[in-house]
């Protein structure tokens, strides 16, 4: 799913009500109804009040039209026309006048310098004040409003964005701060970063029927990744299929004190399809790797502790290397002698291959192809740091395409940065995942999707995107503080059913 600019949405929606042809007022009433069958589902207490604020514009135009259909689903509702503006566009006053006389739904004008209204603790507070149209930070008496409007401590929703938020850029200014968003067609790229996550809140979206050829037609770098971009790249499997087709994964994992990273990475090369799996390891984890993981083969390195030489690298279809390596000095010595030999074989980097790397500043020594599954402190030591999460997006795009390589910055909607300068954003996922070993989980399954002969760019969104599914399955039963790693490979066999069901 594409994420398109501000700017790319305005003529989106240009675009439909030219070629639909549609009018732009029974567009707006398509965005309300989507939004009102959302919140009927979520908020389905007729004796809750709801107080909406709207602003002059479309945004306020789409308030006024969720408060009359709200009424008539036989909600409470009261509406505050800020008059941010002197300029009320049009489809705003045309859903003024459609609040119906006979109604008791109170709309009262709110002019500059008015008090906040008192408002019932339990209400809900719905924010239509500024749309997508806002380029500046908001100032004044109605950045002082909106504060006002943070303070109250009920149950807080933005329709489209919140208000004061920039949709494809930083916001420094004062923004509404939801407890719930609901976007329409497609979320907003400031939905997808960190630094807007207490302005968002929980977000959701629906399509109003926006015109699907621009959709298709218009170009974005930016991408939401859903189990309909995923499910077209799984591999089936024939009745006479044997091992040796699936691939012979290699990870070089693990030191002392660090083997269940090995186990963990291991255990999720075999549950993602790999047909034969050996984990070169220190001599200390032998008993460990073969006691543990009977279904891997166990290669011995020299040094009892940590990983020092490579193996013949021969025979193995693709390689994971980085999992509870440490970094001792003879570690790095073994990444140099890896990074010298590992030709054109598929190669996934985590953890301490890449402190390694960004130590000895070998970034330009990655094979170009590599898959890297950083977190934001690795990223950092790679590429540097940014003031801002759009620096940071940045810099993770220029990133991919300097060196050829597909990034994968993991986090909340981990970021995929591929070669050509794409980035996709992940759908699946929870915060019980930050865990120990959770990166390690989807190193081998990363691996193990290489190893079977998935292109680099398919293993990153599917392996991902499984990751997180597996996971979601793992906080249905256990919630997000009793997840562990381990939980989230014994829920990949459900993840990858459910991808073939779907």
């Amino acid at each position: 799913m594409k994420i398109f600019s501000a700017t790319q949405i305005r003529e989106l929606d240009a675009c439909t009500i030219a070629h639909e042809p549609i009018a732009s007022i029974d567009l707006m009433e398509r965005a309300a109804s989507a939004f009102v069958h959302w919140f009927l589902e979520k908020f389905d207490d007729r004796d809750i009040p709801v107080v909406i604020f709207c602003g002059p514009g479309n945004n306020g135009g789409d308030g006024l039209a969720v408060a009359r259909m709200l009424l008539y689903e036989f909600y409470n509702v009261q509406v505050f026309c800020c008059e941010i503006s002197k300029n009320q566009s049009a489809d705003y006053l045309e859903n003024l006048s459609k609040i119906p006389d006979y109604s008791n739904l109170s709309v009262l004008p709110l002019a500059e310098g008015a008090e906040v209204p008192p408002l019932p603790p339990q209400a809900i507070l719905i924010d239509a004040l500024l749309g997508t149209g806002i380029s500046r930070p908001i100032e004044g008496f109605w950045a002082d409003f909106i504060q006002k409007l943070n303070q109250f401590s009920g149950t807080k929703i933005s329709i489209d964005l919140p208000s004061g938020l920039i949709a494809d850029a930083t916001t420094t200014g004062t923004t509404f701060c939801a407890d719930y968003t609901f976007s329409f067609e497609m979320p907003k790229l400031a939905f997808l970063l960190p630094e807007n996550a207490s302005r968002v809140g929980e977000w959701s979206y629906a399509s109003i029927g926006l015109d699907s050829n621009f959709i298709v037609q218009t170009a974005s770098p930016y991408h939401y990744l859903t189990l309909a971009d995923v499910k077209p790249f799984l591999q089936s499997r024939t009745k006479f299929a044997h091992k040796g087709q699936f691939g012979h994964a290699l990870l070089i994992a693990g030191s002392q004190g660090m083997m269940g990273a090995a186990l963990l990475s291991g255990r999720a090369v075999l549950r993602s399809g790999a047909g034969l799996l050996t984990i070169h390891a220190p001599a200390c984890g032998y008993v460990i790797l073969q006691t543990g993981l009977p279904e891997a083969m166990v290669s011995s390195d020299r040094h009892h502790f940590n990983f020092s030489e490579l193996p013949d690298l021969e025979k193995y279809t693709a390689i994971g290397v980085g999992c509870g390596l440490g970094q001792k000095d003879f570690t790095v010595r073994g990444m140099d002698e890896l990074l010298t030999n590992i030709g054109s074989k598929p190669l996934v980097l985590d953890a301490d291959a890449l402190n390694i790397i960004a130590a000895q500043s070998w970034q330009s020594r990655i094979p170009a192809g590599s898959i890297l599954t950083p977190h934001p402190k690795e990223f950092s030591r790679l590429f540097g740091d940014a003031p801002d999460d759009f620096a940071r997006l940045d810099l993770l795009q220029k990133s991919a395409q300097q060196y050829k390589i597909y990034i994968i910055r993991k986090g909340a909607n981990t970021a995929i940065a591929l070669p050509g300068g794409q980035v996709w954003f992940n759908s699946t996922g929870n915060p019980g995942m930050a865990t120990g070993g959770s990166g390690d989980v989807l190193t081998g399954i990363l691996t193990s999707l290489l190893a079977q002969g998935y292109p680099a760019e398919h293993a990153c969104k599917l392996g991902v995107f499984l990751h997180g599914m597996a996971g979601d399955l793992a906080a249905e039963s256990l919630g997000h503080e009793a997840l562990l790693a381990s939980d989230i490979v014994d829920q990949l066999g459900k993840a990858f059913q459910g991808l073939k069901k779907a």
